[in-house]
């Protein structure tokens, strides 16, 4: 499996899930933010956190995410300030200050938009702040999202030039097929441009999140594309992982990137 050999002052997007940071695995919070402190430590380092509906719904009495978008743009509103104010008092541990930053589709395709995000966070990096950056779910639409998290922190990565994303979920890597399935192996690297022939990915399995595999393996090429190492695991695994244990799977980035 991959290590993260991590260099003094690498540019770092890590992204995680809703599942990861939501209800019962709420805890999961603290110890991620005490990897985000290592690498804000370290270098420069953003977050692309999920979780703004999920951590709403128990304020609006719903047990599942839910399916007409008034009521997930309700769900985020409430839950995107109380998500904010779980990682500034776990970040506050570290004396570290969370921005925040809410994106759509659309100021990724608008080049003013695009290029006032990026000036933004490249400030915020300067100032030695922590980026925590989420989908405007209030605004967006339908038609106009992300579609999943993962994407938006590959598009982030490249934004800003980042040397590493990894992404975090509730998997430890990827794998050849479903985990249940025989025959199913870990993946532990994935060269640049490998079409991952015979591989089965399947879609997320929480009633949570939006992203699953295929996702990951999509965000991961996009970010690739950019010359971005990618690394997928486990979020509670991200502290050994910078730990440098051999931990997920890694895509390598394309050689003839321009950075």
């Amino acid at each position: 499996m991959t290590t993260l050999d991590l260099r003094a002052g690498e540019r770092i997007v890590v992204k995680v899930g809703s599942s990861s940071i939501s209800g019962e695995r709420r805890g999961q919070i603290e110890p991620l933010v005490d990897g985000l402190a290592r690498l804000h430590r370290e270098g420069q380092v953003i977050l692309v956190s999920s979780g703004a509906i999920s951590t709403g719904m128990p304020y609006l009495g719903l047990d599942a995410r839910p399916a007409d978008l008034p009521m997930q743009q309700a769900a985020a509103a409430v839950g995107q300030n109380v998500l904010m104010n779980r990682y500034q008092r776990s970040l506050t541990r570290h004396e570290v200050v969370a921005a925040q930053i809410l994106l759509t589709a659309s100021d990724m395709d608008m080049d003013s938009h695009r290029v006032n995000a990026r000036n933004a966070l490249e400030r915020l990096l300067e100032l030695r702040m922590l980026p925590i950056v989420n989908e405007n779910d209030t605004v967006a639409t339908h038609e106009i999202r992300f579609g999943d998290n993962d994407r938006l922190a590959a598009l982030v990565a490249r934004l800003v030039g980042a040397d590493r994303l990894i992404l975090l979920s509730d998997i430890a890597s990827l794998r050849t097929a479903p985990p249940d399935e025989p025959g199913s192996e870990p993946i532990e690297h994935v060269p640049y441009g490998d079409p991952l022939d015979g591989v089965r990915l399947g879609a997320s399995g929480s009633h949570i999140g939006s992203g699953g595999a295929m996702t990951k393996v999509d965000a991961a090429r996009l970010a690739a594309d950019a010359g971005v190492r990618v690394t997928v695991t486990a979020t509670p695994l991200l502290e050994r992982l910078i730990g440098g244990e051999r931990l997920g799977t890694e895509f390598e980035p394309n050689p003839d990137a321009r950075r």
